[in-house]
């Protein structure tokens, strides 16, 4: 077969003849190779999985020992994760199989679970939020009296979220204890089991996506951007927009060197880290990294804007032997995401159409006449994307707020929500 790359769970947006990690492999000679996670697709994923991108398919059955052996056959030149729910196996398969050209051994737990990952800043003496993780409500109220957050404003979640899910802001007077009880017990997206429960001193200010990718220890900036959010009931985490940043603009140097030292701190030494940091009155502060790609349309986005995304420095990386120190960014560029107040079937979606057709609008997913979408509570609900491009935001501003005029004027009759095909995972 020749060289061969592992993938593992590549839940991939199609783009034209874009294929993600399977067409940049592929490309250079390499032929992907796809490890499922789980026994078979992930039904939240499942109409993301093209299993004929790949020259072969194995899903993992809990025997790893046998999985292993399987990929060893292969001799592949690398073995990366796709998505979040991937991290945790690349990185096993890889010191199995790969040793030395992953991340620190023993490390990938700090790169998924988020009470984990504090914990490894606070080790490493980087800054960060005032975290605790716990299945019990007197531990929680404990901890919120001896850190002085009792009545504050704090946010709860789970260890192992992806995408905003069930991520919950309580603000100061209420009661944390129904958001805890909701949230614990609850089998995510990810069908994984939420044990504890993530509580977290909330971070006033603005948020910020910081992507890296890593070759033996040096951490080079894939990009940056600025987060506008919504939230409903407490749930925050409704993704409004993504604004990409100029490599000179002064928060991007802070915001680098930070998440450097963050990525550092939880074990990351090669391959993708994707971090969302609010910048603070005292400076940066971790949210969540993952040592993985940004997730729903971002790679589509990200070669938009600077020429190259996560993907990209991970083919140089594994095929080339390069390591990219910055990026430059080639024009302006919005990723904005649609959402749906209610869930239920959408009757007027034609009316979408005309977004195609917006000037600074390169590319967008929308949801079909009659589909049947979930009511938006972060990004895996949310029920389609557009993509904004041209040298000068005037353009962009006028196109978004068209995009929302229309999203304004859809008519979602009631309906038992489900998750939708249109929906797409940030991660």
């Amino acid at each position: 077969m020749g060289r061969t790359a592992i993938i593992v769970d590549p839940y991939h947006i199609p783009h034209q003849d874009d294929r993600g990690y399977a067409s940049a492999f592929r490309a250079r000679g390499v032929e992907p190779i796809a490890v499922l996670s789980t026994p078979e697709p992930l039904p939240a994923f499942r109409h993301r999985w093209f299993p004929e991108d790949f020259a072969a398919t194995h899903f993992h059955d809990g025997n790893m020992e046998k999985l292993a052996a399987t990929v060893r056959a292969y001799d592949p030149v690398c073995i990366v994760p796709d998505r979040e729910v991937g991290v945790e196996l690349a990185a096993e398969l890889t010191e199995a199989v790969l040793p030395g050209t992953g991340n620190v051994p023993g490390s990938a737990t700090a790169q998924r679970d988020k009470a984990a990952m504090v914990e490894a800043l606070e080790r490493a003496g980087v800054p960060h939020l005032r975290t605790i993780a716990s299945d019990d409500m007197d531990v929680i109220a404990g901890w919120l009296r001896a850190n002085d957050l009792t009545g504050r404003r704090i946010v709860l979640k789970p260890p192992k979220c992806a995408g905003a899910e069930d991520v919950c802001v309580v603000e100061p007077g209420q009661d944390w204890r129904p958001a805890f009880s909701r949230i614990l017990g609850t089998v995510n997206h990810l069908l994984l089991v939420n044990d504890r429960v993530v509580v977290q001193e909330f971070a006033e200010g603005t948020e910020y996506i910081v992507d890296l990718y890593s070759v033996d220890g040096r951490h080079g900036l894939v990009d940056a951007c600025v987060y506008r959010m919504r939230s409903r009931d407490g749930q925050i985490g409704i993704y409004d927009l993504v604004d990409f940043l100029d490599p000179g603009d002064p928060v991007v140097e802070r915001l680098a060197a930070y998440t450097k030292d963050a990525a550092q701190a939880c074990g990351i030494r090669n391959g993708c880290t994707h971090a969302e940091v609010m910048m603070t009155k005292d400076g940066p502060r971790l949210i969540e990294l993952g040592a993985r790609t940004s997730g729903s349309c971002m790679m589509i986005s990200g070669s938009l804007a600077t020429g190259e995304n996560h993907i990209d420095r991970t083919v140089k990386h594994r095929v080339d032997g390069e390591f990219t120190d910055g990026y430059q960014l080639l024009r302006q560029v919005r990723t904005a995401w649609l959402a749906a107040d209610r869930g239920g079937i959408v009757r007027n979606a034609d009316i979408l159409g005309e977004i195609f057709g917006l000037p600074s609008v390169h590319s967008a997913s929308v949801p079909d006449i009659g589909a049947t979408v979930p009511m938006t509570t972060g990004v895996a609900t949310s029920i389609g994307w557009v993509i904004f491009g041209a040298p000068a935001w005037d353009a962009i501003e006028a196109d978004y707020r068209r995009v929302r005029e229309l999203e304004g004027q859809l008519v979602v009759e009631p309906a038992d929500p489900v998750t939708s095909p249109a929906a797409e995972m940030m991660g």
